[in-house]
């Protein structure tokens, strides 16, 4: 029961659930989540890193980059929970944006100086 409400408690918090949304398109490092969702990369990787301890995320390395994903729908709960936020986020406003500017987002090495200022200026 205590995984069921860590699960719970990951899916109560709006940036998170639009990481979920933007994960369902495509594995992604934090420097494409911080564009996609237009956020500072401390919350992004604090809500990826509260997503992934929550079971919801797989989380691999690829040379300098940290790449996350969603678990595999393997018919768990998680499946089940993932499900039901698709359902709710299917048309909204924001994370239709989010969706696009992750088609504009670039991996950045993690040595810039700024991922986040950088997003914004282009």
């Amino acid at each position: 029961m205590k995984s069921l409400t860590r699960a719970a408690q990951a899916l109560s918090d709006e940036t998170r659930l639009r990481i979920l949304n933007v994960l369902t398109v495509k594995e992604c490092c934090v420097c494409e989540v911080i564009q996609a969702l237009n956020i500072s990369q401390t919350r992004a990787s604090r809500n990826l890193r509260i997503l992934y301890d929550s079971g919801f995320l797989n989380m691999r390395n690829d040379g300098l980059y940290t790449l996350y994903s969603l678990k595999a729908d393997d018919g768990s709960y998680y499946a089940d929970l993932l499900e039901a936020a698709r359902k709710d986020m299917d048309g909204n406003a924001v994370t239709q944006k989010d969706l696009e500017r992750l088609n504009l987002a670039r991996r950045v090495a993690p040595a810039s100086s700024s991922v986040y200022e950088q997003s914004m200026g282009d």
